[in-house]
């Protein structure tokens, strides 16, 4: 099944068992525990990036598990926030790529990449304040699955950027010639220190793809 919005995908996963069960999941963790990001925000990926405008993807993992950290994008952080190791690394290959020198940005919010069709997605959406990988679930991989299912049947330039072994293992999914996909390590630094990550020109290759398919090109830089 093909579909125009988020919407229309959301509306037919409340029909879904998984999405259900996840639903109950959520509704008794964020009653007796603290939560990450809170409700509201859980879908901000898909709210600032609607469908039809996807041209890049991100995949990460978890969200922060530190108060006021995450905030329903992957990697993004609230302004006011010092930046975590990962973003640190994440700027600084940015500007390493486009030979940018100045220090690293006051604000880690990425909702500016989020705006120029950058869907910024975590692997499992929540997690239990400290506890990394808390609600690592069947159900979210199945919801990401279906996600991945509606972007690989659009027929339209896309880069998938995967970052680390968590990411790498969705490649399976990703089977439209239109779509380009782009490896490399994790940004956190115990993964991008072994290489891999620095020097990979991952923002530098997803701009070269989608200008030579006439799209416009993310402005990675803030």
């Amino acid at each position: 099944m093909t579909y125009t919005s988020w919407d229309e995908l959301f509306e037919n996963l409340k029909k879904q068992k998984y999405y259900t069960d996840l639903q109950a999941f959520l509704d008794e963790e964020y009653k007796n525990k603290i939560i990450y990001p809170p409700r509201n925000e859980i879908f901000n990926a898909f709210n600032l990036t609607p469908l039809s405008e996807v041209k890049v993807v991100i995949f990460g993992q978890d969200p922060y598990p530190n108060p006021r950290e995450a905030m329903g994008l992957v990697f993004s952080v609230r302004d006011g926030i010092k930046l975590p190791p990962s973003l640190q690394n994440i700027f600084k290959e940015i500007y390493k790529e486009y030979k940018v020198e100045r220090e690293l940005p006051k604000s880690g919010d990425l909702t500016y990449l989020a705006k120029q069709g950058v869907l910024l997605l975590n692997s499992f959406l929540t997690v239990e304040a400290h506890k990394p990988l808390s609600h690592k679930r069947k159900e979210y991989e199945q919801l990401l699955i279906d996600v991945i299912s509606v972007l690989n049947k659009m027929h339209k330039p896309m880069v998938f950027m995967l970052w680390g072994g968590n990411a790498k293992k969705y490649h399976k999914y990703l089977t439209n010639p239109y779509h380009k996909v782009i490896e490399t390590n994790h940004p956190s630094p115990l993964s991008a220190n072994r290489g891999g990550w620095f020097d990979s020109g991952c923002f530098l290759e997803a701009n070269k793809y989608l200008k030579e398919n006439k799209e416009k090109e993310i402005n990675w830089l803030q």
